[in-house]
C-alpha cells in the first residue's frame, strides 16, 4: 500500500448543477451497487456490462462520452471486434429503461442528462464542499454533521461488481476519497473532544489499513487524550516497526513529532484544537435563576459585589462569599448582582444549589459533571474522580469569561473544587457560614434589612394603597418578621393574595409571640420562625400534609408516594400539595412530583416532631415504605415471572402501583431510584427493617444499572448493620445477599464471599428459603470467577436443589446457567451447552426477557468454546439487545466483551479490538477492576494479531497490574503473554 501524505481531503471535480429536465423522478447510485430508481421503484439495470456503461456515463456528470472513450473504459487496450456494436446495444437497452430524454446521443457518443441531486456522488461532492466551508468558518459541529451525511451515502464498495479497467480505477479513487473523508471526520471528532468514542473506530481502521500513517496519528492523539499515554506511544512503535518491515522507511516527520509531544506530556495536545468556532448552545450556559422584579435595597452590597466581579476582567480571578442566616436574602442578592454583572461574562454563567443546609449536601464531583456537560463536554469525556473532573473543569474555563454562582454552600471544602483557576472568571458563593478558610475570597456578611428597606419591600409586594392606609400596622408586620427578607416576602405575599384582609389583620396574627419567638435567635432557628408565619396560616389538613411529607428523606416525592404517606386518595393528596405549592412552602419539581427547599424540610420535620405523635410519624413512614415495597415487588415480578419473592417477602398494608408492561415498570424504578434507596436508609423503626431489606431485594436491578450501584451498596451496608444490631438474623441474611450482589457487580469477590457465607449460615439457622437458595448460587459464581471449579459446582448443585425444593423455577434457571459456565471452565462443553439451554427453556416458558438474556449470555459462552461462532454471536447479540433495553449497563458491557471473544476466536481480530474498546467504554465506572483486566487481556490479544504488538503489551501490563493487586488466578496467563518483555 502507498503511504498517505497527510489529512488533506481531496473532493472530486465538481461541475455546476444542470437545470432539471424531464427525468426529475430518476435517482442513481454509484457509491455502492450501481442502481437506478424511478420514484420508489428500483429499475432493472441489466447485466454487469450494461451497468458498467451506466456507471461510466453517470461518473461523467452530464458530459458526453465518445464511443472510443467508452470502449477504452470497458476493455482497455484489447477490445473485441464488435466492441462498438456492443456499446450501442447496451445504450439502446438503457434508453428503453431510462427514457429518451435521459440517455441522449450526441457527437458520436452518449450522455445522461439528469438533475445533479439525482446522483449520490454529486450530492456527496456538494455536501463535502459545504463541510469544507463550515470547517473553514470554524463551525466544526456543522462540518462533522455534513461529513457524516456524506459517509452515510456509501452502501458498501463503490461500483460494486462493475467490470472493466475504468470501473477499477474509479473504485480505487472513490475508496481513497472515502478514507480521506473518514480521516477528516475523525480529525473533527478529536477537535471537539470526542476522543474516547473515536478510539474503537480508529483501532478498526488501523487494522484494515495498517500502513496509513494519518490513521495511526489520529489513534495516537485519541489514546493520549483518553489518558492512555503508554498505548499511544506503543502505536508509534508498532507503526515504525511495520513501515520498516514492509516499506523500508521511517514514519513521516509529523508522526515522529507527535511521539515527542506525547513523551513530553504536551498540555496543548491534551485538549482539542483552539481554532475559533461558533459555540453551540451548551457551550455558552445561561443558568442564572430569574431575578425577583421587586428587589429592594442592599445598594451598598450591590455596589461592593458588582465592583469585585468587574475586576475579573483584569488580572485576577474574583471570588466573593456572601454569608448570613437562613432567609436573610443571600440568594436573592447574589442572583441580582450576577444578572447585573452578566455583561462582564459574555461566555456564560453557571449556577448550582449546593444544598449545604440539608442532611446531604451536593457532592462536588456531581456538580462538576453537571457543569462540564453545560460547557459542552461529552459524557464519555468526563473523568470519574473529583481531582480529574476539577482539573478538566479548570482547563475548560481557561481563556473564557464565565461567572459561577455557587448557592447555599455547606463549607469551603465543598466550594474549592468548583472554583475557576484563571483570570477572567469569577465565583460568587452564598452560605450560612463565614468562609474564613476560603483563601483569597472577599467576605461579605449580610445582615437583616433596615426598617426602611423592609417596609419598601413589603410595600412593593402588597401595594402602595393598602400599605399607605395602614403604615403603622405595616411597620409592626416587618418588625414581627425580624426584618428578614424571606419572612417579609412570605407575609406580604399572603396578604397580597387575600384581598379581604387588611394589613392590621396580618399584624394582629403576627403579634402572638408563640409564632415568632425563635425569630430572634441566630442560625436556623431564625429561619424556623420565619417559616412559622406561613405554616400558621395553613388549614389543618394542609398543615398535616406539610409536616408528614417533610419526614421522607428522598430528594423529591411523587404524587402516588405522597398519597400513600398521607393515607389519602391521589386526588385529595394533589389538592393539598398544590395548595402548599401556592404558599411556596413546597415546590413543584415536575408534573406530579414535589420537593421541599432544604431549610423548609428541616422546619417541616421540626413541626412534625412538635405536633405529631411518634406513632403517627412512624405510621406515615411505614405507609411510604409499604407503597415502595409493594410497587417495587410488582416491578420485580414483571421482570421475573414465577420468582418466589412475592411469597416470601414481608406483607404490606398499603398497596402499590401496577404497570401494563415491563418498560413502564422500569421507568418507574429508575425514576424513583434515589427516593427508594433513601427510604431504605431511613427505615430503622420497629418492624421496618425487614420490609426495607425486602425493598432492597426487590430493587436489585439498581445495583447492576451503573447509575445507582454505589448508593445501593451503601443502603445494603446500612440495613445489614441495622439488622445485626437488632439481632434479626432473617433480615441480616437477606441484607447480606443484597450486599453480595452489589459487591459482585463491583468485582470485590472476597468481600462478596464472606457476605454470602454468613448469609447462608443465618438462612439455615432461621430456615429462610430466599438466602438459602441464593447464597449458594452466589458462592458458585464467586468460585467460578476465582477458578475454584469443583467447589463452585458443588455450590451450584446445592442451589439447584434448594430452588427446586422452594418451587423457584427462575432461580433454578439461573443456577443452571451458572453451572453451565462452571462446566465450560472445566472443559465440558457439551454439558455446558445443554445446561444453558435448560435454563433458557425455563426462562422462555415463564416469559423472562431480562433473565432469559442472562441465559443466552451463558449459552453464547458455551457455543464459543464449542467452535460454533455464528450461533454464539446470535445468542450474544440477542442478549445484548435485551440488556440495552433494560438499562443493565454491566451486562451490556459484558455481552459486548464476549462478542469480542467470539470475533477473536473466529479469526476476526480487528472486529475483536473494536468491540473490546466499546466494552471498556461501557464498563467505565462499573464492574470492577477484575472485569476491566479481562477486557484488556482480550484487547491485547486482538491488537497483537492485527500487527500492533507494542500497544498489546501496554494492555497486558495494565491487566497484570490489576490481577497482581487483586491476587487473581489470571496472573500466570498474562505473564505468559508478556514473557518476551518481562525481565528474567
Amino acid at each position: 500500500m502507498d503511504r498517505d501524505n497527510g489529512p488533506r481531503v481531496r473532493v472530486p471535480e465538481q461541475r455546476a448543477p444542470e437545470k432539471p429536465g424531464m427525468a426529475d423522478a430518476l435517482r442513481f447510485t454509484v457509491l455502492g451497487p450501481v442502481r437506478a430508481w424511478r420514484g420508489s421503484e428500483l429499475l432493472s439495470s441489466g447485466s454487469p456490462q450494461q451497468r458498467a456503461l451506466l456507471a461510466a456515463l453517470l461518473l461523467r456528470e452530464g458530459r458526453t462520452a465518445t464511443a472510443s472513450e467508452l470502449i477504452d473504459a470497458f476493455w482497455g487496450e484489447d477490445p473485441p471486434s464488435q466492441a462498438l456494436a456492443t456499446i450501442r446495444t447496451y445504450a439502446s437497452r438503457l434508453r428503453k429503461i431510462l427514457g429518451q430524454d435521459t440517455l441522449v446521443s450526441e457527437s458520436g457518443g452518449y450522455a445522461i442528462r439528469t438533475d445533479r441531486a439525482a446522483l449520490d456522488l454529486t450530492l456527496a461532492q456538494d455536501l463535502a464542499g459545504e463541510a469544507e466551508k463550515a470547517r473553514a468558518a470554524g463551525d466544526r459541529c456543522q462540518a462533522r454533521t455534513l461529513i457524516n451525511k456524506v459517509l452515510g451515502l456509501w452502501d458498501g464498495e463503490a461500483l460494486a461488481s462493475v467490470p472493466g479497467p475504468y470501473a477499477d480505477n474509479q473504485r480505487t479513487r472513490l475508496e481513497e476519497w472515502r478514507l480521506q473523508l473518514t480521516e477528516a471526520r475523525l480529525d473533527l471528532d478529536l477537535e471537539v473532544g470526542c476522543h474516547a468514542e473515536a478510539v474503537s473506530e480508529l483501532t478498526a481502521l488501523t487494522a484494515a489499513h495498517p500502513l496509513r500513517e494519518r490513521l495511526r496519528e489520529l489513534l495516537m492523539v485519541a489514546l493520549y487524550r483518553s489518558g492512555r499515554q503508554a498505548e499511544a506511544l506503543a502505536v508509534y512503535a508498532d507503526t515504525r516497526r511495520l513501515l520498516a518491515e514492509e516499506l523500508g522507511v521511517d514514519p513521516r516527520p509529523e508522526l515522529a513529532q507527535l511521539q515527542q509531544r506525547i513523551l513530553r506530556a504536551d498540555e496543548e495536545l491534551a485538549r482539542p484544537a483552539d481554532e475559533p468556532a461558533p459555540a453551540p448552545a451548551p457551550l455558552r450556559p445561561a443558568q442564572l435563576p430569574a431575578t425577583v422584579p421587586d428587589f429592594t435595597g442592599r445598594s451598598a452590597f450591590v455596589a461592593e459585589l458588582g465592583g469585585r466581579l468587574a475586576t475579573a476582567e483584569g488580572s485576577v480571578m474574583a471570588v466573593s462569599a456572601v454569608a448570613g442566616i437562613g432567609g436573610v436574602g443571600k440568594t436573592t442578592l447574589a442572583v441580582h448582582v450576577a444578572h447585573q454583572a452578566r455583561r462582564h461574562f459574555p461566555d456564560g454563567q453557571l449556577y448550582v444549589d449546593l444544598q449545604g443546609a440539608g442532611a446531604r449536601a451536593a457532592e462536588p464531583e456531581t456538580v462538576l459533571g453537571s457543569f462540564l456537560r453545560a460547557l459542552g463536554t461529552a459524557d464519555s469525556a468526563i473523568p470519574d474522580t473529583l481531582d480529574e473532573r476539577a482539573a478538566l473543569y479548570r482547563s475548560t474555563l481557561d481563556g473564557r469569561r464565565i461567572l459561577i454562582l455557587l448557592d447555599n454552600a455547606h463549607d469551603a471544602a465543598q466550594v474549592r473544587p468548583l472554583l475557576p483557576g484563571t483570570a477572567g472568571c469569577a465565583a460568587l458563593v452564598t452560605s450560612r457560614v463565614r468562609m474564613v478558610d476560603l483563601a483569597g475570597a472577599h467576605l461579605v456578611d449580610l445582615d437583616v434589612m433596615s426598617p426602611e428597606e423592609a417596609l419598601q419591600l413589603f410595600t412593593r409586594i402588597v401595594g402602595d394603597e393598602r400599605v399607605g392606609a395602614e403604615r403603622e400596622a405595616a411597620l409592626d408586620v416587618v418588625a414581627a418578621c425580624g426584618f428578614l427578607p424571606l419572612a417579609i416576602r412570605i407575609a406580604a405575599s399572603r396578604l397580597a393574595a387575600r384581598r379581604t384582609w387588611t394589613v392590621s389583620v396580618l399584624a394582629a396574627k403576627l403579634a402572638d409571640e408563640r409564632r415568632r419567638l425563635d425569630e430572634l435567635q441566630a442560625g436556623d432557628l431564625a429561619v424556623k420562625a420565619t417559616f412559622e408565619l406561613g405554616y400558621g396560616q395553613l388549614e389543618p389538613a394542609q398543615a398535616r400534609a406539610f409536616r408528614l411529607l417533610g419526614l421522607a428523606d428522598g430528594p423529591d416525592i411523587s404524587l402516588a408516594a405522597a398519597a400513600a404517606l398521607l393515607n389519602l386518595d391521589p386526588h385529595a393528596a394533589e389538592d393539598l400539595l398544590e395548595a402548599l405549592v401556592d404558599t411556596s412552602l413546597v415546590e413543584s419539581a415536575a408534573p406530579g412530583r414535589y420537593r421541599y427547599h432544604d431549610l423548609v424540610r428541616l422546619y417541616a420535620r421540626a413541626c412534625a416532631e412538635r405536633d405529631e405523635e411518634p406513632v403517627e410519624r412512624e405510621s406515615a413512614l411505614s405507609r411510604l415504605l409499604d407503597f415502595y415495597l409493594a410497587t417495587a415487588a410488582g416491578v420485580y415480578a414483571l421482570e421475573r415471572p414465577g420468582d418466589r419473592l412475592a411469597d416470601h417477602r414481608e406483607p404490606t398494608q398499603y398497596s402499590g402501583l401496577t404497570f401494563a408492561d415491563r418498560h413502564s415498570a422500569q421507568d418507574w424504578l429508575y425514576t424513583e431510584a434515589n427516593s427508594l434507596l433513601a427510604c431504605v436508609r431511613q427505615s430503622s423503626g420497629s418492624g421496618a427493617v425487614r420490609r426495607a431489606v425486602d425493598l432492597l431485594w426487590a430493587t436489585k436491578d439498581l445495583a447492576e444499572s451503573g447509575a445507582n450501584s454505589k448508593q445501593y451498596e451503601a443502603a445494603a451496608i446500612t440495613m445489614r448493620d441495622l439488622a445485626r444490631s437488632s439481632d434479626d438474623a432473617r433480615a441480616e441474611g437477606r441484607a447480606l445477599i443484597t450486599l453480595t450482589n452489589a459487591r459482585l457487580v463491583a468485582g470485590r469477590f472476597d468481600q462478596a464471599e464472606r457476605d454470602a457465607q454468613r448469609a447462608m449460615r443465618l438462612a439455615r439457622a432461621v430456615d429462610d428459603p430466599l438466602p438459602s437458595c441464593w447464597a449458594p448460587n452466589d458462592l458458585g459464581i464467586i468460585a467460578l470467577y476465582q477458578n475454584r471449579h469443583a467447589e463452585g459446582e458443588a455450590y451450584l448443585e446445592q442451589a439447584i436443589a434448594n430452588f427446586r425444593a422452594d418451587g423457584n423455577r427462575p432461580g433454578e434457571a439461573s443456577a443452571l446457567c451458572n453451572l453451565s459456565r462452571i462446566h465450560l471452565a472445566m472443559g465440558n462443553t457439551t454439558s455446558a451447552v445443554a445446561l444453558a439451554q435448560q435454563g433458557i427453556d425455563i426462562y422462555d416458558e415463564l416469559g423472562h426477557a431480562l433473565r432469559g438474556a442472562n441465559g443466552r449470555y451463558a449459552l453464547g459462552l458455551a457455543l464459543t468454546q464449542s467452535g460454533r461462532f455464528a450461533d454464539a454471536t446470535e445468542q450474544l447479540h440477542d442478549a445484548l439487545a435485551v440488556f440495552r433495553d433494560s438499562r443493565q449497563r454491566l451486562w451490556e458491557g459484558m455481552a459486548t466483551f464476549r462478542l469480542a471473544e467470539v470475533d477473536l476466536a473466529a479469526g476476526l481480530p480487528a472486529q475483536a479490538a473494536t468491540k473490546s474498546e466499546q466494552a471498556l467504554a461501557i464498563l467505565r465506572g462499573i464492574g470492577g477492576e477484575w472485569r476491566r483486566g479481562n477486557v484488556l487481556t482480550v484487547l491485547g490479544r486482538a491488537l497483537s494479531e492485527i500487527g500492533q504488538p507494542g500497544r498489546a503489551q501496554v494492555c497486558w501490563r495494565e491487566a497484570l497490574e490489576i490481577y497482581e493487586t487483586l491476587g487473581s488466578a489470571e496472573i500466570e496467563t498474562v505473564r505468559k503473554l508478556l514473557v518476551p518483555t518481562l525481565p528474567g
